[in-house]
């Protein structure tokens, strides 16, 4: 099992929704943290909050779509903490682009050291696409597959891989925002769950991890198997419905 403690870890979307609650999930097992977001007051606020676990916390404000941001991201953050032992992209708006960057911007200093893990978290939508959110599920589903991708090249190099799927996030974010309960077939996930996840996925070096009650993992199956049969299924357990409501339809 891989310790975390005294780890340097560079964590993305920082500030809001399920990043502060990894960032404490990490910071109780004795992480040194790199909180990146564009809220400079958020991230200040929580970096103070992580002040009682006794670890190092850096506050880098930036915006993941700009690349010269994103150099400077890395940049400054291995100047700060000299080493990045783990990558943790938790990006909403720029789902692909800014993950795919980080890695490459990242990966020579990880292939160096013959260590690292970068973790990305997807959704449940990269393995069954859901209605009005197509353009989201495409991009998870493109950064998974990617992610896989350079897991099986790397095999040999000492950089492990791990890909989170959380299904609807409750307590966080939208779902929070405008008390939305997904539909109980569909289910949902805590973000202390999802923060749980990532960090049994960086010490136990698991490759990919569903984060939903219900799990779903058989839906997935079926639904490759017979896609009719689970464009079905969609529709019974009122997914497509809630979505419709999520967008205001």
């Amino acid at each position: 099992m891989a310790q975390l403690s005294g780890k340097h870890v560079l964590l993305t979307g920082a500030s809001r929704g399920v990043g502060p609650v990894i960032a404490e999930a990490l910071a109780r097992r004795g992480a040194h943290i790199a909180l990146a977001a564009r809220s400079e007051e958020g991230l200040r606020n929580v970096s103070k909050a992580l002040s009682e676990f006794g670890v190092r916390t850096i506050v880098v404000p930036v915006d993941l779509a700009q690349a010269a941001q994103r150099q400077g991201l890395v940049s400054s953050v291995l100047e700060q903490f000299g080493s990045i032992d783990i990558l943790i992209d938790e990006t909403i708006e720029v789902n692909l682009v800014a993950p795919m960057a980080l890695t490459y911007l990242v990966l020579p200093h990880m292939l160096r050291q013959k260590t690292g893990h970068i973790v990305n978290m997807a959704s449940m939508g990269a393995k069954s696409g859901g209605p009005y959110g197509a353009t989201y599920c495409g991009t998870k589903a493109g950064l998974a597959e990617w992610t896989r991708g350079l897991r099986l090249e790397l095999a040999d190099t000492g950089v492990h891989f791990s890909t989170i799927f959380p299904g609807y996030i409750t307590q966080a974010g939208m779902f929070a925002r405008f008390g939305m309960t997904p539909p109980l077939m569909v289910g949902s996930c805590t973000p202390s769950q999802v923060a749980q996840a990532v960090v049994d996925a960086i010490a136990r070096q698991r490759l990919e991890v569903i984060v939903n009650s219900p799990p779903l993992r058989w839906v997935f199956v079926l639904n490759e198997v017979a896609p009719s049969l689970g464009d079905w299924l969609m529709r019974r357990s009122g997914a497509v419905d809630f979505q419709r409501r999520k967008v205001g339809l």
